[in-house]
């Protein structure tokens, strides 16, 4: 820090001149950028803020009367302060000074004995340029500590650590919803730290700059790129040196963000490299089973004895047609999903301490060659790999259907099955009420079939014949028709149950049922007639036409 006049006045050469204070002692702690000796009593222009002023007050002593005009100049430059030395018989100059400083915040001091101006300049100076020259090497010491953890590429634990131990007060990070994602206590307990956190940083307001801030002044600094901020390092108790504070902050901050950057773009680079290996296992085009291992251990999927294609489907993307284009019109947020979803895959199948290729294989679908060392941990890897996703599913966030292909005992084998996952994800999606982690084609069966064939102009054909008295019902007004078909034949037909289960009254149901039945056109008791119209139903809701 910059001598300021208390400690100037402290030295040797000072204090054997027998200094007293005339006024401004509450400014004594001001910072001096500079000694200036001057005998002028305008100096406005030679000043540029921060210097003390040594003056012998000789000129003053021809006119005491300029005194206040004196003093107010000075603390209108910016100056520190001043130093009179009034030595001999100057009581004219002295009680035009005390009268003048008496009504001035300004720091004056005069001298009772001579005292060489040169020897206190010097002295000034060399602490003034030993401060910037330790102030430098400072700069130094905390540039070289995080360029050094941003080459480590240093964990965000690791960079709070060093940011506090070099403060010597705690520092939390925080992200912009006020969650402490990491702190380092620096001596003081935890508990009292992170008490009541989230309240006490919503009073304290983020601004784009560094510095204090909210009613405890907390030190911050934004963290991120630009407009991209994504948190900020706070010292929430005042440090011992505020500039060194800040500038450590700053310094910490920058690696965060470096770090974040570059541990974006190597996954990023990893997904690249990943996707690129997926399209060609799909599509081997001669490459052998030995070099497709070979490739893909290099790429961190280890060689196993089983491998199971796996496919993730995002429920907006499935067969309701409505929601689909929904979110093709917003394609970033659809992009965004599967990145945030291939970097928890990631995650979760390392916490598991397993290995797997993961990769997009086309929009709102991820594919997966899970590998495994042994086939009875299928099921539990699975589950586990399910609920990973699951738990990571929150309000308004993107929710994933799980398809898994048979086991297979060949890379290219199982990435040859992706599809098979794929086609079961997509199906499972479009389940009314999904109770599994994860499905099997032996899960979606009929419906899996039906999900193949619902463009086909044919099938489509067939649903609108068989259902057409009921949808144009619908159509005018006449609603739940199709709802109580569809518990009709989810029932087997079986009309008594389906008046148990306290849908509707006996009478009622039998005569709603014997509306339905004029309505199609058929009856309702033959098996073939219930199947027909169960497919048609099947069909009707897979287009997306009806809610699931």
């Amino acid at each position: 820090m910059l001598p300021t006049i208390r400690s100037i006045l402290e030295l040797t050469i000072l204090q054997a001149a027998a200094p007293s204070v005339l006024g401004g002692a509450a400014a004594l702690d001001s910072a001096v950028r500079w000694v200036h000796v001057s005998e002028l009593l305008d100096v406005t222009d030679l000043l540029s803020g921060g210097e003390l002023v040594l003056t012998t007050g000789l000129e003053l002593e021809k006119d005491p009367n300029l005194a206040t005009e004196y003093l107010s100049s000075l603390a209108h430059a910016g100056a520190a302060g001043l130093i009179v030395e009034l030595v001999g018989d100057r009581t004219r100059s002295l009680v035009a000074l005390r009268d003048a400083a008496e009504d001035s915040k300004f720091p004056v001091i005069v001298l009772e004995h001579r005292v060489r101006f040169i020897a206190i300049t010097e002295t000034v100076h060399r602490m003034i340029v030993a401060e910037q020259l330790e102030q430098v090497e400072r700069s130094r010491d905390i540039h070289e500590a995080f360029t050094q953890l941003s080459l480590d590429s240093a964990g965000t634990q690791e960079v709070v650590e060093q940011a506090a131990a070099m403060i010597g007060a705690p520092v939390v990070l925080e992200d912009l919803h006020h969650l402490a994602l990491a702190h380092a206590a620096q001596g003081v307990s935890t508990s009292v730290l992170l008490q009541d956190w989230e309240r006490r940083s919503r009073t304290t307001p983020s601004h784009p700059g560094s510095g204090g801030a909210g009613p405890e002044q907390w030190l911050q600094v934004p963290v991120g790129v630009r407009n991209q901020l994504w948190g900020r390092l706070v010292v929430p108790m005042p440090p011992v040196d505020v500039t060194v504070a800040l500038m450590v902050l700053e310094r910490a901050a920058q690696t965060l963000a470096i770090n974040r950057l570059a541990e974006r773009d190597q996954r990023e680079l990893s997904q690249q490299a990943q996707a690129g290996l997926f399209n060609m296992l799909r599509n081997p085009r001669g490459l052998s089973e030995a070099e497709a291992v070979a490739r893909a251990a290099s790429l961190g999927l280890k060689r196993s004895p089983f491998y199971v294609p796996v496919a993730f489907r995002a429920a907006q993307f499935g067969t309701d047609r409505s929601a689909k284009a929904k979110v093709q019109r917003d394609p970033l947020a659809a992009q965004q999903a599967e990145r945030a979803l291939l970097e928890l895959l990631a995650l979760s199948v390392k916490s598991m301490s397993g290995s797997a290729l993961t990769a997009s294989i086309q929009a709102g679908s991820v594919g997966m060659i899970l590998a495994l060392p042994a086939s009875q941990l299928e099921d539990a890897t699975l589950e586990r790999l399910a609920q990973s996703v699951a738990a990571h599913a929150g309000e308004g966030s993107t929710v994933w259907t799980l398809g898994v292909g048979r086991l297979r005992g060949t890379l290219l084998d199982a990435a040859g099955g992706i599809d098979e996952a794929a086609h079961v994800a997509e199906t499972a999606a479009t389940l009314p009420d999904p109770a599994r982690l994860f499905y099997r084609s032996t899960d979606v069966r009929l419906r899996g079939l039906l999900a193949l064939l619902r463009d086909d102009p044919r099938v489509q054909q067939f649903a609108e014949s068989e259902l057409a008295g009921i949808l144009e019902a619908e159509a005018q007004g006449r609603t739940g028709l199709l709802d109580l078909l569809g518990r009709y034949l989810e029932s087997g037909g079986n009309k008594a149950a389906l008046a148990r289960s306290g849908y509707l009254s006996r009478p009622t149901l039998y005569a709603r049922l014997a509306q339905l039945e004029r309505l199609l056109g058929t009856g309702l008791e033959d098996a073939e007639s219930r199947t027909s119209l169960h497919v048609a139903l099947l069909l009707h809701r897979l287009r997306g036409d009806s809610v699931l």
